[in-house]
């Protein structure tokens, strides 16, 4: 609920506003000099003033001038009898969002209200995208020199400077959003917004109101007008996150969209008109998810005009020791870096992570804040990464008295393994007790040609 501060000396316009404003659903806070209001908008955070020109103590015009000091972003609607066209021009200059004359109508009143709020929703959605922007996302994110991440880099590349839709599809924490930013950014949207909807976090019931928008009395609770995600996104970028949870009657709704352009907000008769590009992202293979009947197919090749797959981490085992100095040098932002020995290192590549790089940098920034030392030892590691990965048979060797060199023990049984499995990949893996891609890291590691071995 919103809450109004009311400031006016008159004991009956606070009174007949404090009634206009409490029935169409708003809080309202009454105080009857500027001294008073400056106190209430310390201490009650109001949403919106109401401000009186000509008040005791202190004038309307020195209030509005402290409020845009100590709250910018404040929306403060003046009220005078007194007025002239020099003082609205004073007070529009301090930031005033309204001047409005007394006697006025209360349904002028409450019109410049619900004005107020649109455009306040509307400043905290582009200043949170912003920060969204500048902060988290971009190309410089998106760290991997592996093959399947040089294929996505390169689809990336090539789809960011068309309007065409595009479908991100990957396991949870392979970085969809990353890539759907880096999209917006490289293409000639990027002066647009990016407004981005979770289908996952709200049921059917809100979500129509949330992508199309509501009139004012639509429903129960919609107090004013409020524009919705599609035309928040004209002329840029909607990101659709986690796609395939949309509910069919939404998703026959926002096929309507994809294909004419066109809608009507929830309750409204008008039909608007936007041109916004779609990027929308899944954790679900959608072909299946259409054969068995829970997405439209239809709505699918709308949306699966230019596909992109993410692969999970196992699938990139390579990039993980890139990943894990990306993020050590976040986490350090005086340059004093820490590093993760050998043996961590090694644990990270035996993982399967089923949380891919998400799951990763949070163990990452865990070890990081638990470890007092620079260099973080494998006593630091949770425990299910301790755990060894089933494998071949455990032999024990024994150490010759003049010793022997690690390295070319392991590159020898890299090569024997290889030979045995008559070059199957995953089948020599298992020999030595390794995944598949910790297998493949030790081939690159020691310069052994995998192009020799036989991909399964």
């Amino acid at each position: 609920m919103h809450r109004i501060l009311v400031a006016d000396d008159e004991a009956n316009m606070r009174w007949a506003l404090d009634k206009a404003l409490s029935k169409v659903g708003y809080e309202v806070i009454t105080v009857e000099n500027g001294q008073a209001a400056l106190e209430s908008i310390q201490e009650d955070r109001p949403d919106l003033v109401l401000l009186d020109l000509k008040m005791p103590k202190v004038d309307g015009i020195e209030v509005l001038r402290e409020v845009k000091t100590i709250v910018p972003e404040l929306q403060v609607i003046m009220m005078t009898a007194h007025g002239s066209t020099a003082t609205a021009v004073e007070a529009m200059k301090l930031g005033a969002y309204d001047y409005i004359m007394k006697p006025f109508d209360i349904d002028e009143l409450l019109m410049a209200v619900d004005k107020a709020f649109e455009l306040r929703t509307l400043q905290q959605q582009v200043n949170y995208l912003k920060q969204e922007v500048t902060e988290r996302h971009g190309w410089e994110q998106m760290v991997g020199r592996s093959a399947p991440m040089k294929s996505v880099l390169n689809l990336v590349e090539r789809v960011a400077p068309t309007s065409a839709t595009v479908l991100l599809q990957g396991e949870s924490g392979t970085g969809k959003e990353l890539v759907a930013h880096a999209i917006y950014s490289s293409s000639t949207r990027r002066e647009g917004p990016l407004i981005r909807v979770n289908c996952a976090a709200l049921p059917e019931s809100l979500m129509e109101s949330e992508l199309f928008g509501h009139e004012k009395g639509a429903f129960t609770g919609a107090h004013v007008r409020k524009a919705g995600r599609f035309e928040l996104a004209d002329g840029g970028t909607l990101f659709l996150d986690e796609i395939g949870e949309l509910s069919p009657g939404v998703q026959a709704k926002l096929l309507r969209v994809l294909q004419e352009r066109t809608f009507e907000r929830v309750g409204g008769v008008k039909t608007l008109k936007v041109d916004v590009r779609i990027i929308a992202a899944t954790n679900k293979d959608l072909l299946t998810e259409t054969k068995e009947g829970r997405f439209r197919e239809d709505l699918y090749y709308r949306l699966s005009v230019f596909p992109i797959n993410l692969p999970p981490l196992r699938e990139r085992i390579e990039d993980i020791p890139l990943l894990v100095q990306h993020f050590l040098q976040k986490l350090s932002p005086t340059g004093t870096l820490k590093q993760f020995s050998d043996e961590v290192m090694e644990r990270f590549i035996r993982y399967e992570w089923p949380g891919n790089v998400r799951e990763l940098q949070n163990i990452v920034e865990r070890m990081v804040i638990i470890c007092p030392d620079q260099k973080i030892g494998v006593e630091w590691v949770p425990d299910f990464l301790r755990k060894e990965k089933r494998g071949g048979a455990n032999q024990p060797l024994n150490l010759p008295p003049e010793g022997i060199s690690l390295e070319e023990l392991e590159k020898s049984l890299l090569e024997q393994a290889l030979e045995r499995a008559e070059g199957n990949q995953t089948h020599a893996a298992q020999l030595l007790g390794l995944s598949r891609h910790a297998f493949l890291y030790r081939l690159e590691k020691h310069g052994i040609d995998r192009q020799k071995s036989r991909r399964d």
